[in-house]
């Protein structure tokens, strides 16, 4: 018999989980705030979270926000169970919610969701995982229903971290992505012709310089910078003024052309991408 699961909350992402185990043939207890929601999924429907959690050893706990999780949570008795948040959060709010979690009795595991509702349980899906490890390698095969699991480490906030980075990295690709159209857009030309023959396979090939930078942040430039930060600096300029130009709002541009002048300016002139890594650094 496959693991009875439970699944808190059915918004989108919620009630994609709970199709992708009822497929599976693993027993489903599924409970919403608001009863009714998802009336096409056929499985066991809990009165009350706490009902839920009893039914089940594993909890797959998919709610709006961390502080939807809390209330959720806190004062039911979680003992023996497998609680696995999937809810959208920072890292510290990870490790706040595993430090509840345990003290309730449970052993936990965060994750974060690399797709769209309509991509769970299939080839391209993953979720990161991180927290107790015997707790992730006893339901390995039952998240594998979900996505591909790929366990980042003990620590429960790094699911957390993974995933945030991931969703930075998109944002900012697509914010230059964005103001590249609005510049084809600024002169009337047609917006998917530039897409498909020019800025997909531009930005598919700047991003095979990707693994070169992480490679120099970690061991140290491996030679001369192709393209240094004095020269870029000095070029950068000019997008800040065609955007103007064009009457287009350069808010997704100056961030990047402030770090350039920022790495001149500490004497980084003749380094490449991976010093603005560190120079982001805080701490």
């Amino acid at each position: 018999m496959k693991t009875p699961v439970t699944v808190l909350g059915l918004g989108a992402m919620g009630t994609a989980l709970a199709r992708a185990y009822l497929a599976a043939g693993h027993p489903t207890t599924v409970w919403n705030r608001t009863p009714g929601r998802s009336p096409e999924l056929k499985t066991e429907r809990a009165a009350t979270a706490a009902e839920a959690i009893a039914a089940s050893p594993l909890v797959i706990v998919c709610l709006l926000v961390d502080d939807t999780v809390r209330s959720t949570l806190d004062g039911i008795d979680l003992s023996g169970k497998t609680v696995v948040n999937l809810t959208n959060s920072t890292p510290d709010q990870a490790r706040a919610t595993a430090e509840r979690v345990t003290a309730a009795g449970a052993q936990y595991v965060d994750g974060g969701i690399m797709a769209v509702p309509a991509m769970i349980g299939g080839p391209a899906a993953f979720i990161f995982y991180s927290g107790v490890p015997g707790a992730f390698e006893k339901h390995r095969a039952d998240l594998s229903v979900l996505a591909r699991p790929e366990y980042v480490g003990a620590d429960p906030g790094l699911a957390a971290l993974y995933d945030i980075a991931l969703l930075s990295a998109m944002y900012g690709m697509f914010g230059g992505a964005q103001h590249a159209l609005a510049l084809i857009d600024s002169t009337g030309g047609p917006a998917e012709p530039f897409t498909d023959q020019f800025l997909v396979p531009w930005l598919t090939a700047m991003l095979t310089s990707l693994p070169r930078i992480a490679g120099d942040l970690d061991n140290g430039p491996a030679g001369t910078a192709g393209s240094n930060f004095a020269m870029q600096a000095a070029a950068y300029e000019n997008l800040v003024s065609t955007a103007a130009g064009q009457g287009v709002d350069p808010l997704l541009l100056t961030p990047m052309g402030e770090l350039l002048k920022r790495a001149v300016a500490a004497g980084h002139g003749d380094e490449d991408l991976a010093a603005l890594v560190r120079l982001l650094r805080t701490e």
